[in-house]
């Protein structure tokens, strides 16, 4: 049986709660069992911290910049990173001119194209969206390669069959079909996204919040580093849920499977199905054929035992 909405929300307020009052009461006790918890601010200290930097005008700024930052790389990843993947997925001469550059550059990570912003960009706010957005680009990419080869080809002849050209297979055929998968991509790359916005904002930059906790672990003030490293969960969280829900929003008419646990997955039964087992008594449509098979194989052994 599964939980309702309210009892779940419940159950994970509580596993919050949890994790913060053990941090707290690590930290409040200065335990040190091989791992240094007297180190940590505790989360009061932490809390105390977050009040006067949220008071401050620097926090929102810095909140603003990295949001501008994230929105506008992980916005060009998805349009170049789709498009790239279609491509090289549809064309073989694309598959032969981009993949093997795209294969070289994709183990690079992208932290590591920091020196090559600097020198390329005239400013380092084109260079930190130029990170971000190759953060952000190889996931979609590849994802949505993949998820457009596994289409099946049966689709796209059926469009062909009816007359459809190329522009209608792409728009009724690839892209729908191919959405599962791109959105899955897109759901990777915002959180590779923060993670490298962030690090090329400690490196680089002159406002957000990368480079904000950077400073405040130069000058020593631990509660301020995790004053960040909170907001950089609490963003990166709310960047991949929006994601995810524009993905079920845009493919509502998969169909869904309900879990029940301890047993086999529950699917919706068809309105066709359920409008014939309410006419025919319960029964479904094949359970007649299914009695008469039965009758016609009691018939066949009667007749088998009288020849013998």
């Amino acid at each position: 049986m599964t939980r309702r909405p309210l009892a779940r929300y419940a159950l994970r307020a509580a596993s919050l709660a949890t994790a913060l009052g053990l941090w707290q009461l690590l930290t409040g006790l200065d335990v040190d069992l091989w791992l240094r918890f007297s180190q940590f601010p505790t989360v009061t200290d932490v809390a105390r911290a977050f009040a006067d930097r949220v008071s401050g005008a620097d926090y929102w700024t810095d909140l603003t910049d990295s949001l501008t930052r994230i929105l506008t790389g992980f916005a060009l990843a998805a349009v170049l990173g789709v498009a790239t993947g279609v491509l090289v997925a549809r064309s073989r001469l694309a598959e032969d001119l981009l993949g093997p550059v795209l294969e070289v550059v994709r183990p690079i990570p992208a932290i590591a194209l920091v020196p090559v912003a600097i020198l390329l960009f005239p400013s380092n706010e084109q260079g930190i969206v130029f990170i971000t957005c190759t953060a952000a680009f190889f996931p979609v990419l590849v994802s949505t390669r993949h998820a457009v080869q596994a289409l099946t080809p049966v689709w796209e002849e059926a469009v062909r069959t009816l007359g459809g050209g190329r522009l209608r297979i792409l728009c009724s055929v690839v892209l729908p079909g191919a959405l599962p998968g791109i959105f899955g991509g897109l759901s990777v790359g915002i959180g590779v996204s923060w993670i490298c916005v962030i690090s090329a904002e400690m490196i680089s930059g002159q406002y957000g919040v990368g480079y904000r906790t950077w400073q405040d672990y130069t000058v020593v003030n631990y509660p301020g580093v995790f004053v960040g490293m909170v907001t950089i969960g609490v963003l990166g969280w709310v960047t991949s849920t929006a994601v995810e829900l524009l993905g079920r929003r845009l493919t509502r008419w998969l169909p869904r499977t309900s879990y029940v646990p301890g047993g086999r997955p529950r699917t919706p039964v068809p309105p066709r199905a359920v409008h014939v087992a309410v006419h025919t008594g319960g029964k479904s449509q094949n359970e007649p054929e299914a009695q008469h098979q039965g009758h016609d194989d009691t018939e066949q052994e009667a007749r088998d035992e009288h020849l013998v």
